[in-house]
């Protein structure tokens, strides 16, 4: 990889970006004991944001993490935000400890499968000796508290950064918690469109992670332009849906027009497409480069000719020069992407 002059390196421009985005991270440190962590959450002063509340600890990470306390283990950090107008904190992430913390305290959960403490499997909090449970509640983690400043956005890519690697809500699951909307009730019905799941199977993983919606967001997103696209899908696709939201509650009828797009799409692509959005008629999933190659070139197509009729579909379809332009590598960087968009839409429309 060659290094480009400092001629092409804007660095004031570079700076300004570093500037504005650390004011979004302002924070300070915080420490907290257990006990007390586990009352915050019991009386409710803890808010869980809603793109971390369908995801859950299984029973045996729980288990493992109590025993990494009562170990005396490093706990990773807590991460906070204030908010200014009720100045209960929301946890930016740490929301599955905190549960398990108060679970375990408060609640009924009872420790199994213990790897270095075995002598505790069967116990609840209220079974350990009362000096026990008074050095388990004293036990503390530090948190980190964001300043006001770092708006939601900002907080959900602290998060994700974060959880980068982790089994952690994927950014289909963040927008529906994050961004509820008449855009998002749109989507979630759209994705159970029986047509729409014809042409696009998912696998059942995908299915529970929200891959049908992360489709159609993707189509409607690009599909109305990508003047705004630079190279990074998940900050596109989250200032579409925030503004898609707005026009949405602003006009109501948007709705129905883009139900339309979306029906009339998916009819185009049964009718021409023999395998619909998969590489042939037995697949059993949909490659993403697929989706967003037909069904936007489609989309993009039928906007210059609504009569379109092509004949001639598998010949370029099953061409090397369409095979190289979905595949995966770099897919996601704005000449690819609109490369394939492109090429679906020029091939259609030269039939």
């Amino acid at each position: 990889m060659s290094i480009q002059p400092d001629l092409f390196l804007d660095k004031d421009l570079a700076e300004k970006q570093i500037i504005e985005r650390s004011k979004q991270i302002d924070y300070y440190i915080t420490e907290y004991s257990v006990g007390y962590l586990a009352q915050k959450m019991q009386e409710g002063e803890y808010y869980v944001p809603n793109y971390q509340r369908e995801f859950t600890w299984e029973e045996r990470r729980k288990w493992r993490f109590i025993e990494s306390i009562l170990l005396g283990l490093p706990i990773p950090f807590l991460f906070f935000y204030e908010n200014p107008d009720t100045g209960k904190l929301e946890i930016v992430d740490g929301s599955q400890r905190l549960r398990t913390i108060q679970e375990f305290i408060y609640g009924d959960l009872q420790l199994d499968d213990l790897e270095r403490l075995p002598a505790l499997n069967g116990f609840t909090f209220q079974d350990l000796p009362e000096s026990r449970r008074r050095k388990f509640s004293n036990k503390s983690i530090r948190g980190i508290v964001l300043s006001e400043q770092a708006d939601e956005e900002a907080r959900l890519d602290l998060f994700n950064r974060i959880n980068t690697g982790s089994k952690v809500a994927n950014q289909a699951e963040i927008r529906r918690g994050a961004l509820a909307g008449p855009f998002i009730d749109m989507v979630t019905e759209l994705s159970k469109d029986s047509l729409f799941q014809q042409l696009a199977p998912v696998s059942a993983k995908q299915e529970k992670e929200k891959e049908r919606e992360e489709l159609i967001t993707r189509f409607f997103a690009y599909g109305d332009g990508l003047d705004e696209y630079a190279n990074e899908v998940s900050p596109f696709l989250y200032a579409y849906t925030q503004r898609m939201n707005k026009k949405f509650s602003e006009n109501p009828l948007l709705i129905t027009e883009y139900k339309e797009r979306f029906e009339r799409v998916m009819n185009f692509v049964h009718e021409h497409f023999s395998n619909g959005f998969r590489k042939s008629s037995n697949a059993t999933v949909t490659p993403r480069t697929r989706f967003e190659a037909i069904a936007v070139g489609s989309y993009w197509a039928l906007q210059e000719r609504q009569d379109l009729k092509p004949q001639n579909v598998a010949h370029w379809l099953e061409s090397e020069e369409f095979k190289r332009i979905i595949r995966s590598d770099g897919a996601n960087v704005t000449n690819k992407l609109v490369e394939r968009i492109t090429n679906v839409k020029n091939n259609l429309l030269q039939e």
